[in-house]
């Protein structure tokens, strides 16, 4: 597939659309979708949290993201025998 460059964005063409919602169309987003989590499996624990402050929030909200990061490492490096 050929690279193309665009000074505009106006000048790029219009991004191909499911007119009609067909199985075909729903067989790409399922695909698409199914790429997109194995490139980036993210656990989150579940239930409802609550917080005493917003940095509370983002601290939690930290501590999983980085979870997930650390668990994403260990399962792309590859292990010695």
């Amino acid at each position: 597939m050929p690279v193309q460059k665009f000074r505009r964005v106006e000048d790029m063409p219009p991004v191909p659309w499911c007119e009609s919602p067909n199985e075909e169309c729903f067989r790409r987003i399922a695909k698409l979708w199914s790429r997109s989590s194995a490139f980036s499996a993210r656990i989150y624990p579940r239930g409802v949290f609550k917080f005493r402050s917003l940095e509370e929030a983002q601290q939690a909200r930290d501590r999983v993201t980085q979870e997930n990061i650390d668990r994403l490492r260990r399962e792309r490096t590859p292990q010695k025998p």
